[in-house]
């Protein structure tokens, strides 16, 4: 351990490092007039910021404006470097140096195609245009099933940003306001003007020739041959780990040129760039791959004919008016995966299997004078109308107008994005970790009136499967924002807010100037320009997240309470009062809240007592959890055989055969839940061995996973229950195995209102639990049996229900849901 801690060292200090450059330079003005590029990560000065460059550098009453472009290797874009290296108004920085960090931090304008880093925090007076990288053919963001999981760095982005550039209005629609969610968010100013990259493809005679000489240069033997340019798009599971698919790209491009007149025809590739890295080791390349830093618009404004598959580069070469073709042998796996927004019979050329009918097709359009054959025609204009209404040439001008002049009147601008009549809610959902809190969230999430809502939901981002399990469950309707990097400021700063949290100070976190400005620098880095009428930590357990929270801009703010708080503070595991100190510090925050919200009338009263030095009486109040009905009654149908069946061993376990025995006589209670101390299963065993004792025909199963799993063992082995008592671990659909029992007995010593009665009485289980505060709450009239909070208790329940006096649950959850929600938007001031 101490040597891999050693190993990591290094790694280590460099981000310390860099975190304290960017600090530094984030507290040094702002240089008036500076302007910082960056396009794919530093690949290159390409795209739609290498347009806008060239527009602002020629432009006479711009000449006050410095440039600064980010290259992630200088030498590799030697060219471009060399280009401007006469041009004093012109610099280049390595992306990732302390000087990129420098110029990120203190550029006036920041221009990029993609997203900058995690770290990035837009900073007053800066103003930020991303311009985005093309026209999708393939879904995103939201569109892609479980798309949210990579959104979360792009939305941060365009939420900072106060320009975002769509080529038509169909990029604008699907992408920005639909694929992302920015409907009800977005302050900015979405721009339709067309993609100032295009303007690159207006080539006269001189300009082709240009594009020619470099791919000449660059080792590609064109002569006078016409370009036929292949773009296929990348392939993989993550945009940062393509698949390395160069040798089938090869074995296509060869069949291509089977069947075309090689000697009127070249076939040349341009790879994505994050292929481009694979690509351009490879000797065979050598003469067809097209340079990265070479503009792909110039490229295309000499391309006779394009072949692509799913890349929004075709929404580009639709402008030229020349042929398009889509090879796509994978589509049925692309499509099923990825998803298109347009079949195949909407794209403006034919879509082929294999690479020898593109070469056919490639042959009859030369037999046709290179013209786009009659049969696609309708199809080709229809998109160009779509698709390509503002591309005139002078997209680059008007973009420049709008975002370095300050023109406004006559474009195509949208400013209306957030103003969708909505209300903003955001609400703080924790740790997503596999827990009553987390299922409390999601099923009040699922509640949730979207119409009325505008939702977004905030958390850390995790590796953790368990917990982006949890995060996939997240109702679609929700933009979510996970947490991704850290706070910037200087780690002095950081060790006194630290200090100051151990010194019993949080609570001035706004009232010290150069914590506030950490805080505020950090809502901003994650929300950037969002407004939200209501800010909720339903979580309720972390200073950090509830002190972030009181930094929104103006909002109703709202803290959930799940359980008795002061009691939890006190309350020791192994002998030590873990959460006296974090509880402590959370509670002097409850002041700056305007609702105190527990999950239960009673729970309240008590919270309202045992926290009375710490805020006013009248901000305490409640609202029930929902409960996903739905959801639970579809996950009790499950075949239980099939759902406990292991494949390494061929069988299912002992609890989940004993289950299945439905007709075998014997009476199963259940209960579920983490296996720790304050649920107290051992209380539950040992009551269960006294009842057993005189009803054998019993077995008692156990659901949940915990640190006190080998303990709770050890007391079934020792009480000879080995045979009756089942410990079955973390159970993906604890429902199906609640369903097929007698009865739910909960033992906790505490509770808020647990959503496991919840659940039980969905399924309609007799219900025995032990007396805690919200014990009553959260049984409706008539339903459960509540006893003392003892073995003697736990055991007087289970004979109850054996003598048959404990009644089966009835529960209208329709009812019951309608009543939460009420309270819920009652209780953070909402209605």
């Amino acid at each position: 351990m101490r040597l891999s801690r050693l190993k990591r060292l290094p790694s280590r200090v460099k981000r310390a490092a860099r975190f304290e450059i960017h600090a530094h330079w984030r507290r040094q003005p702002l240089v008036i007039g500076s302007v910082f590029y960056e396009s794919f990560s530093g690949n290159g000065m390409l795209d739609n910021p290498e347009a806008i460059f060239r527009e602002l550098l020629a432009a006479p009453d711009l000449a006050h404006l410095t440039h600064v472009w980010a290259l992630s290797d200088l030498t590799q874009y030697r060219a471009a470097v060399e280009e401007f290296a006469g041009n004093p108004r012109v610099s280049f920085v390595k992306y990732g140096s302390a000087a990129y960090y420098r110029a990120l931090a203190t550029s006036q304008y920041l221009v990029n195609n993609a997203t900058f880093p995690p770290d990035f925090g837009k900073r007053d007076g800066q103003v930020y245009l991303n311009t985005w990288h093309g026209t999708p053919l393939k879904r995103m963001g939201y569109d892609i099933e479980d798309g949210a999981l990579g959104t979360a760095n792009i939305v941060r982005n365009f939420v900072q940003a106060d320009y975002l550039l769509a080529a038509n209005p169909f990029m604008a629609e699907q992408m920005y306001e639909t694929g992302y969610k920015l409907t009800g968010i977005y302050r900015g100013t979405l721009v339709e003007e067309g993609y100032p990259r295009i303007d690159r493809q207006f080539l006269d005679d001189a300009g082709r020739a240009s594009v020619r000489r470099q791919l000449t240069e660059a080792g590609i033997p064109l002569g006078d041959r016409k370009i036929v340019l292949y773009a296929p798009t990348w392939k993989g599971a993550s945009f940062g780990r393509p698949t390395d698919d160069i040798d089938e790209i090869l074995a296509h491009v060869a069949a291509i040129e089977e069947r075309i007149d090689t000697s009127r025809y070249v076939v040349l590739l341009k790879t994505h760039q994050s292929v481009h890295k694979l690509a351009r080791h490879r000797p065979e390349l050598k003469r067809m791959l097209v340079p990265n830093e070479l503009p792909t618009n110039a490229v295309l404004g000499a391309t006779d004919a394009l072949i692509t598959d799913y890349s929004s580069i075709y929404f580009d070469f639709l402008q030229t008016g020349r042929p398009i073709l889509f090879f796509t042998p994978d589509i049925a796996d692309y499509a099923g995966t990825r998803g298109l927004y347009f079949e195949p019979d909407e794209w403006p050329g034919p879509a082929r299997m294999s690479a020898r009918e593109i070469g056919d097709d490639l042959a009859a359009i030369a037999e046709n004078g290179d013209a786009v054959p009659e049969e696609w025609r309708e199809r080709y204009l229809a998109a160009q109308r779509r698709f390509t209404p503002y591309e005139d040439g002078a997209a680059s001008k008007r973009v420049v107008d709008i975002v370095f002049r300050g023109v406004r009147d006559g474009y195509r601008l949208r400013t209306d994005l957030a103003d969708d009549g909505r209300v903003k809610l955001l609400l703080y959902l924790g740790g997503m970790r596999p827990n009553g809190i987390t299922t409390s969230a999601l099923n009040l999430l699922n509640n949730l009136d979207h119409d009325r809502y505008d939702v977004s939901a905030f958390f850390a981002q995790s590796r953790s499967k368990a917990t982006i399990g949890k995060q996939k469950q997240i109702h679609p309707a929700v933009r979510q924002f996970p947490r991704v990097g850290g706070m910037n400021g200087a780690k002095l700063r950081h060790l006194a807010r630290h200090l100051d949290f151990r010194r019993g100070r949080i609570a001035e976190h706004a009232n010290i100037p150069s914590q506030n400005r950490l805080w505020n620098d950090e809502w901003s880095r994650c929300f950037g320009e969002s407004r939200f009428d209501y800010v909720v930590d339903f979580s309720g357990y972390g200073p950090f997240w509830a002190t972030l929270l009181l930094h929104s801009p103006e909002a109703e703010r709202s803290i959930w309470l799940h359980n008795d708080l002061a009691s939890d503070a006190h309350r020791e595991v192994g002998g030590e009062k873990k959460m006296l100190h974090s509880l402590t510090q959370l509670f002097t925050l409850y002041e700056q809240y305007d609702h105190l919200v527990s999950v239960s009338p009673t729970l309240s009263d008590i919270n309202r007592d045992g926290l009375a030095e710490y805020a006013r009486p009248e901000k305490f109040t409640y609202a029930l959890n929902t409960v996903d009905a739905e959801h639970i009654l579809e996950n009790a149908q499950a075949d239980l055989h099939e759902l406990t069946f292991d494949e390494e061993t061929g069988a299912n376990p002992a609890w989940a055969n004993a289950l299945l025995a439905h007709d075998d006589g014997v009476t199963t209670f259940v209960n579920v839940g983490r296996l720790s101390p304050e649920k107290n299963q051992a209380r539950l065993i040992r009551a269960f061995a006294e009842v057993h004792a005189a009803h054998p025909a019993t077995r008692l199963v156990i659901v949940g996973a915990g640190p006190l799993f080998d303990d709770l063992t050890a007391l079934v082995e020792s009480l000879g229950l080995t045979d009756s008592v089942f410990l079955t671990g973390m159970q993906r659909n604890p429902h199906a195995i609640m369903a097929a029992a007698d009865c739910f007995v909960l033992s906790s010593d505490y509770e808020g209102q647990p959503m496991v009665i919840l659940e039980a009485l969905v399924l309609g289980l007799p219900i025995v639990t032990v007396e805690f505060a919200s014990a009553k709450n959260a049984l409706p009239a008539g339903s459960g049996l509540v006893v003392p909070q003892s073995d003697a208790g736990v055991a007087q329940g289970l004979t109850a229900f054996l003598a048959g006096e404990v009644p089966a649950s009835t529960f209208d959850y329709v009812a019951y849901n309608r009543k939460a929600v009420g309270q819920f938007y009652a209780a953070i001031g909402a209605e």
